[in-house]
């Protein structure tokens, strides 16, 4: 089901529960994303978000920049014992031991892959396809999220199995599941450069 707002505009039904929600709909969901630090931050946040509601992720967001020292591969790959502490005592966070573990592990294994982060999980994006008529019709996992999970654990990735997969996919514009009738991608104007939130 699709919803008009009280700004007039049909959007998919699902970010209509606060502006936080509609912001991050209409502004940065199924827009391509790219930079090797831009796809780990969600890669992370995805991770972060598996049994939580996405809008406690948004609202988080700011915090997790700031503990994560903004997602920089790198920078986050060197996280020692005493990162792991402060981040589990970090109550602006979501303070999963394991989820923090993975997403220090995924920085690691991201600083020394054989291609740039954002080559390898581009490489799954399917070819375009016409736009759901229904959030019915979007799908929890996909061949290509399925793939994507598989290489990922194969290279040593943690924390992302096929519907984290997916939901990155959506997120960073590799698919774009807007509704049809979601007026983001059908009357917006579409400047063809990458969103790097």
């Amino acid at each position: 089901m699709n919803a008009t707002a009280d700004d007039g505009l049909v959007r998919c039904a699902w970010p209509l529960d606060s502006q936080l929600y509609r912001d991050y709909h209409d502004n940065e969901w199924g827009k391509p994303l790219h930079g090797d630090d831009a796809l780990f931050e969600r890669l992370c946040l995805e991770a972060f978000q598996s049994g939580l509601s996405w809008l406690t992720i948004l609202r988080k967001r700011p915090a997790f920049r700031a503990a994560f020292a903004d997602f920089a591969i790198e920078r986050v790959a060197e996280f020692s014992d005493d990162d792991v502490a402060r981040l589990m005592a970090d109550a602006g966070i979501v303070r999963n031991r394991s989820k923090i573990d993975a997403a220090i592990a995924n920085a690691r294994v991201a600083r020394d892959l054989d291609v740039g982060l954002d080559e390898l999980l581009w490489s799954f994006a399917p070819p375009p396809r016409p736009r759901p008529r229904s959030g019915a019709e979007v799908p929890a996992t996909t061949p290509e999220s399925i793939a994507m999970a598989k290489e990922l654990k194969r290279r040593g990735f943690r924390f992302v199995g096929p519907t984290t997969a997916y939901a990155l996919m959506q997120a960073t514009g590799m698919v774009d599941d807007h509704v049809a009738d979601c007026w983001v991608g059908s009357a917006r104007l579409d400047t063809g450069r990458p969103v790097t939130f």
